[in-house]
């Protein structure tokens, strides 16, 4: 499979500017030139209010954007597009826009011809096989869970055991056990602020300064930082 995937946890980490921390692997990943963005995800920002934040954020590394929702024909767009990125949001707006768009199988199309895929937050989380593991309240009904299935696993964007003192409400792992129990053979990695998954055909490694997570079976393992974790994607 020719594949080309940056699955980015989130588009800061700590006090970081605007993707910052991902600017280098988004040079790697694709280069110099026009990349095709798709807003859907934003709520409390209008999509030409996004696309410039996004386009302000790349351009020191010579990457320029075209925001999807300025296309007549988004689908033609997707055909066209020689990369494509995916912003944070709210994941079930945008998986909602994507099935309005009829854009699920047009997306899954150019990833297997080989167009590069970047997602961040919202955008990598629909690039596993559904978003019931989003972290995300369902603010809309998207015709269905079902995403756009670009790798063989549920994601966790933003992964924080962390757990306030004084909180009493559900951890992000209970939460995640809770998806186990009813999905016990689908594994879930969850990846931390500041960390990435890059997916080069049947190559995928976790890069960052942190170590993920994979929740399967009712159990957690570790998944190391800046080592070879491709197995998850021959996983049934």
């Amino acid at each position: 499979m020719s594949r080309h995937l940056l699955l980015l946890s989130s588009s800061r980490a700590g006090n970081s500017g605007y993707l910052e921390p991902a600017l280098p692997l988004l040079s790697d990943h694709i280069g110099v030139g026009e990349l095709l963005f798709i807003p859907y995800a934003g709520v409390t920002i209008g999509y030409d209010a996004y696309c410039d934040m996004v386009a302000s954020a790349l351009a020191p590394i010579g990457i320029t954007i075209r925001g999807i929702h300025t296309y007549p024909d988004p689908v033609q767009a997707i055909k066209q597009a020689r990369a494509v990125a995916v912003g944070g949001g709210n994941t079930f707006r945008l998986l909602e826009q994507l099935y309005q768009h009829q854009l699920i199988e047009p997306i899954r199309a150019a990833v297997a011809q080989g167009v590069p895929y970047v997602g961040w937050s919202a955008g990598s989380n629909i690039a596993g096989l559904t978003i019931r593991t989003t972290n995300d309240m369902p603010i809309i009904e998207p015709p269905s869970f079902s995403a756009l299935q670009l790798v063989p696993f549920q994601l966790n964007p933003h992964y924080s055991d962390y757990q306030p003192p004084g909180f009493h409400g559900e951890t992000r792992d209970q939460r995640l056990a809770e998806f186990m129990v009813l999905h016990a053979k689908v594994p879930i990695l969850a990846i931390r602020e500041g960390t990435a998954l890059t997916i080069n055909g049947d190559s995928m490694k976790l890069v960052g300064d942190s170590d993920g997570l994979v929740f399967l079976g009712g159990q957690k393992q570790s998944l190391a930082a800046n080592q070879c974790c491709s197995k998850w994607l021959t996983s049934k």
